[in-house]
């Protein structure tokens, strides 16, 4: 993954006196998954769009294989593609009949081979003579993957593409999206406010805040910037005495319901606390040791107390 598919640099786009892209500059290689996070309003939306010309940028430059996209637009576009939950093909016909014109404005070469090949990976053969407006949710999330892979693109944008599916299907998704990296060797730059999702499935992750990209790493090592974990402990003894033992030791606790207590703690303290609770005499039935996870870094940045990169 050493080769860049994707170059932003200072990209900005001003309306007014508002900057919804605030100079961001990354990069996405070959072959990586790449998660873009942030809050409503971060300019998450409004970058996807310039990214794919639908929007014009106010100043900054976005390249493609080492090309800039406005000198190079129609053969950029023919090497990516774009999936999202809210993207929809045509209600009224078929299928087969949607991803063949799709085919067509590609120019692809046997569009059927191309078709039916893509139908068995995402596992939607079945529903190729079926009107678009008659799948559900999950089937027609696949069927627009389909068409995002028809040109068999070296990256695909994808914006919230397991948004209002339920768990079950969203699960089965993320794996067809792993496995399209795996066959495909496609990069991807996936939007999502699915924190676990984009945790299971991205090399990086890049935060965005108030227009910045205020965090960019692996999950791991964002969420290791938390520090503190939460450690979840049922105890028999009165909520009293060890709400009494936590906050003379200043330990940041709440008691989610009775006989359950939760710690946010240094990791290297738990064992000090476990002890010290059991020197109260307090009697320990049940311990979760809960890790931050990208959620945390997520609240974290929204409630200001997350270590920013700096500008």
């Amino acid at each position: 993954m050493d080769k860049p598919i994707l170059e932003v640099e200072n990209l900005a786009k001003i309306f007014g006196d508002f900057k919804a892209v605030n100079n961001i500059s990354f990069t996405v290689r070959e072959g990586e998954i790449v998660g873009l996070l942030g809050p409503n309003g971060a300019g998450k939306t409004t970058t996807i769009q310039m990214l794919l010309g639908i929007m014009t940028q106010t100043s900054g430059t976005v390249s493609y294989f080492g090309k800039e996209f406005t000198q190079h637009r129609e053969e950029i576009l023919s090497k990516i593609n774009f999936a999202s939950a809210y993207s929809h093909l045509q209600s009224r016909i078929t299928v087969r009949q949607n991803l063949t014109i799709m085919a067509g404005l590609y120019d692809i070469r046997d569009p059927n081979k191309r078709i039916d090949e893509l139908l068995d990976l995402l596992e939607v053969r079945d529903l190729v003579d079926k009107l678009y407006w008659h799948l559900s949710s999950g089937q027609k999330t696949r069927v627009v993957l389909v068409k995002a892979l028809l040109n068999k693109p070296r990256l695909i944008l994808m914006d919230e593409p397991t948004a209002s599916l339920d768990p079950e299907i969203a699960q089965k998704v993320v794996e067809l999206i792993r496995t399209l990296r795996q066959k495909e060797n496609v990069a991807i730059l996936y939007t999502s406010h699915n924190m676990a999702e984009v945790e299971e499935l991205c090399d990086r992750v890049m935060i965005m805040d108030k227009g910045r990209i205020v965090a960019e790493d692996t999950p791991l090592e964002l969420t290791k910037k938390i520090g503190t974990a939460r450690l979840i402990v049922t105890f028999d003894a009165k909520q009293e005495i060890v709400d009494k033992y936590l906050t003379e030791k200043d330990y940041i606790h709440s008691f989610p319901r009775d006989h359950v207590v939760s710690i946010e703690v240094l990791e290297q303290d738990i064992p000090k606390v476990l002890f010290g609770l059991g020197e109260k005499g307090i009697w320990i039935t049940e311990v979760d040791i809960k890790k931050p996870n990208l959620e945390d870094v997520f609240l974290a940045i929204a409630g200001g107390t997350y270590e920013h990169k700096a500008d």
